[in-house]
């Protein structure tokens, strides 16, 4: 794999669809985006999205990883990385609907093999047509890394369930029409020795016994979360993905993939920020009319931002290359996701420096990129817990 900031593909078919992908980001999303004045803060509404979700299904990009039944491409791994990575590269304050991310087919994944067939009629096949929107509720404020000590409940009650809890940072909520809720089975985990059983429930969010409020805003600005509060809130039987007791399993099972295909949006930002940089030091001058590149120490900067992007890309796709052959990258996955995400804030931090007061401005996409790239330390397991996930495999290997 060669260094580069706008990369090629010896693959005529991904060359193609990343091509045509660049098209639209820059130019037709672009023009949408200018002509209504949206910013990566802009409070968005549903109705900001849907046309981005329809026009992205037509030029065959929302749900383009998905296996052809469902109209996609089946993509593989690395191909699906590709597309992500040109996404967190465009800058483009949509781009993460593109895709199908915000809410979408991305945000469904493997969850479309457990459903039923009336699942798929009602949820994911409408999901899918960009015709309804889902939001993934499993975090709690006291479960977080350590999901299992979630306190939302599951109570069979007739012919369906009663839920009760309060789930936070459920992304894409604001949009969604409905949520993959996890909640502990009532009466499991309560006495010592009594393992928890958790089940996965396709919840409406307009439901009595349902709310939804606006989340946390985070570090970034984005408003994008959403609390769900159940309260008593009945489901129907035919609602339960999966059998009982498969919740937790259907929402960490594909864990070692999802974190691998986070790591590529995140590159594509670190790309990103190394090409504003280096238009800066080009064009900035300094003493004596000279550009910012011309002195060594921002040469140094800039050459090691470019090696640690390249570091972590290389690792990246080697890692997607090994799932795409059927192997396993139980470890990698913990290594990239670490690596990225400490390189890609490293990254960020210089090109700040780099910029100097406009790197501390807001609404410099800069200091956008700076706080969004710091939550990815955090976000999709903190690099403590990807460190213990590696010393853990470690030992099993000594």
């Amino acid at each position: 794999m060669n260094f580069s900031l706008r990369p090629t593909y010896d693959d005529p078919h991904l060359a193609e669809l990343v091509g045509r992908l660049r098209d639209y980001l820059d130019g037709e999303l672009a023009e949408h985006e200018r002509e209504r004045g949206l910013t990566h803060e802009s409070r968005l509404t549903r109705a900001d999205l849907e046309p981005i979700w329809r026009r992205s299904r037509e030029l065959g990009f929302y749900g383009i990883h998905l296996p052809e039944e469902y109209g996609g491409r089946n993509l593989t791994y690395s191909q699906l990385a590709a597309l992500k990575e040109e996404i967190g590269a465009s800058g483009r304050v949509l781009a993460h609907s593109v895709l199908g991310d915000m809410g979408g087919p991305l945000r469904a994944g493997d969850i479309l093999k457990h459903a039923t067939d009336l699942q798929l009629a009602t949820y994911f096949l409408p999901l899918i047509r960009g015709e309804r929107a889902c939001c993934f509720s499993l975090t709690e404020t006291d479960a977080g890394s350590d999901v299992r000590s979630m306190r939302t409940t599951a109570v069979r009650d007739g012919d369906g369930y009663r839920l009760t809890g309060h789930k936070v940072f459920s992304s894409a909520g604001p949009f969604a029409d409905f949520a993959i809720v996890v909640a502990r089975m009532a009466g499991t985990g309560e006495q010592e020795g009594d393992k928890p059983r958790f089940s996965a429930f396709l919840v409406d969010l307009d439901s009595p016994g349902c709310r939804v409020d606006d989340g946390a805003t985070p570090m970034s600005g984005e408003h994008i979360e959403s609390d769900i509060i159940l309260d008593d809130c009945h489901v129907p039987a035919a609602n339960l993905l999966g059998e009982e007791g498969m919740g937790m399993r259907i929402a960490l099972g594909r864990v070692t993939t999802n974190r691998l295909l986070h790591c590529p949006t995140v590159i594509g930002a670190a790309r990103r920020a190394i090409s504003l940089t280096l238009d800066r030091t080009r064009h900035r001058k300094v003493a004596g009319g000279k550009p910012l590149l011309a002195l060594q120490a921002i040469q140094h900067k800039v050459a090691d931002m470019a090696t640690e992007f390249y570091a972590a890309r290389s690792m990246t796709y080697a890692a997607l290359a090994a799932l795409d052959k059927g192997e396993d990258a139980h470890a990698e996955a913990f290594m990239c996701k670490l690596f990225v995400a400490e390189s890609a804030f490293r990254i960020l931090d210089e090109a700040v420096q780099i910029h100097g007061k406009e790197g501390l401005t807001q609404g410099n996409e800069i200091e956008f990129l700076f706080r969004k790239i710091r939550m990815f330390r955090v976000l999709t397991g903190t690099s403590e817990i990807q460190r213990n996930g590696i010393a853990k495999l470690l030992a099993f290997q000594a």
